[in-house]
């Protein structure tokens, strides 16, 4: 059909009309649509059905012999050279049903294109709210949260390390996602801390920062971790590369000697109120962990034993029940604070438990000089060398004290109580306090002949 630019803008709307046959094969058609512009199909059969596919718009202006599309839209001749290009594609692709199958696979490539699009933009904001929000100062105060969750007294030692060694001394590795934090710059900590003569807290900073990747990078398999630290995406824990400073972790064991102990029971019979009733229970009780024994609760004191918590132990492990039987010596005191609650070891009725510093203190300013370098921990290990020299065995000493109580056998078998054992042990104990000290009688060299 003979047209031209003039015919084909005056075309009736909504009809369409046959320009000419398109090889390989087709129609080029145009019909004006209902906004008045007039737009070029290719017309093709398939299947015994016809089907159109859109080529553009005709533009009026273009010239009559042009080849390629204005910014507008097409020339005739435009149009019959794209129908022309559409007809070999329908052709190349018959086999998965022609140009409109390509089509709709096309669409789909572009979907699945938009939505890795999407997916590397999602991505992208993860990783930057990652680095703002997942950081290792966020982690170290999620694990000091979990620790105190779960019972641990050690979640306030923690939370200060952390503020006074890492927060406030290195805010720009604090401020680092906790992921990309490197065993170098956990070793820079340690160093700085170890030259300044605090070896001690440098090895412990280790320890709770090895401890909080640990539960970070175990969340990912271990469903009883809070969900919240899959989201620091750990896979390698920079502390566990680090050493510690062996020597800070040797012992230091300077026990009270027994007769430094008998000194002590002595002193404890003069001190008077919540000062004295504290210091003779934790004596009494076999030297019990200070930090324990005072948060001891109202409603876990019965008739023949009192319940303390051990928060002491690998981390994600909830506190171990450790139950101390009373003696008589026991009951008188504990008597005396009958009453107070929650905390049985209070000086406000209970409202407060007594500080571990506070007990520590008390027992200081009241043996004054009379133990050269006392300190209230000398008491526990003092206990221990007293009652191995009475030939208690180290399984009791370690129950009476909740220490080495390790292995399948006694954390998965043994389920006895040793309540009897523990009070013939502090039975014992009190029978070594109360006998006079020892005296060295010294007796005069002899005189050579």
């Amino acid at each position: 059909m003979a047209t031209t630019p003039k015919s084909l803008s005056n075309l009736e709307p909504g009809k369409f009309i046959t320009l000419e046959k398109i090889h390989p094969s087709g129609t080029l058609q145009a019909r004006k649509q209902a906004n008045g512009l007039v737009a070029f199909f290719w017309r093709y059969t398939l299947n015994e059905r016809d089907a159109r596919e859109l080529i553009g718009v005709f533009d009026p202006k273009s010239p009559p012999l042009s080849v390629e599309p204005t910014a507008f839209g097409y020339s005739r001749r435009a149009a019959a050279i794209k129908a022309a290009e559409i007809a070999t594609l329908h052709r190349q692709y018959l086999s998965i049903g022609g140009i409109a199958a390509l089509r709709r696979q096309q669409e789909a490539d572009a979907e699945k294109e938009k939505a890795a699009e999407l997916a590397a933009l999602e991505e992208q904001r993860r990783q930057v709210e990652a680095r703002s929000k997942f950081t290792l100062e966020a982690l170290l105060r999620d694990y000091c949260g979990y620790l105190q969750n779960l019972g641990r007294q050690s979640h306030t030692d923690a939370l200060s390390i952390f503020k006074n060694h890492v927060f406030d001394a290195y805010p720009t590795t604090s401020a680092k996602p906790a992921s990309e934090v490197t065993t170098e710059e956990i070793a820079d900590m340690m160093r700085k801390l170890i030259e300044a003569g605090k070896d001690r807290t440098a090895n412990k900073l280790r320890s709770y920062v090895r401890a909080a990747y640990q539960v970070a990078k175990a969340a990912k398999s271990k469903p009883s971790i809070p969900l919240a630290f899959k989201g620091y995406n750990i896979n390698s824990n920079p502390a566990a590369e680090t050493s510690p400073d062996e020597s800070a972790n040797r012992p230091d064991k300077h026990p009270l000697s027994l007769d430094e102990l008998r000194t002590y029971w002595g002193v404890l019979q003069t001190v008077e109120g919540m000062p004295g009733v504290a210091l003779r229970i934790h004596l009494l009780s076999g030297g019990q962990r200070v930090a324990q024994l005072v948060r001891l609760l109202d409603d876990k004191v019965s008739e023949d034993c009192f319940t303390i918590y051990d928060g002491k132990g690998r981390p994600g492990k909830p506190p171990r029940a450790h139950p101390i039987p009373i003696t008589k010596a026991l009951k008188r005191e504990l008597d005396t604070c009958e009453g107070n609650a929650p905390y049985r070891l209070s000086t406000d009725g209970g409202k407060t438990h007594i500080s571990p510093g506070n007990l520590g203190k008390w027992a200081a300013e009241a043996v004054g000089t009379q133990i050269p370098g006392f300190l209230l921990k000398r008491v526990r290990s003092g206990v221990e060398t007293a009652l191995a020299a009475a030939k208690v065995s180290k399984d009791l000493r370690g129950r009476l004290q909740s220490h080495g109580i390790t292995g399948v056998q006694a954390t998965h078998y043994d389920g006895h109580d040793y309540l009897d054992e523990k009070r013939q042990s502090m039975e014992k104990l009190l029978r070594l306090l109360n006998q006079p000290k020892e005296t060295v009688i010294q007796f005069p060299k002899r005189k050579k002949a």
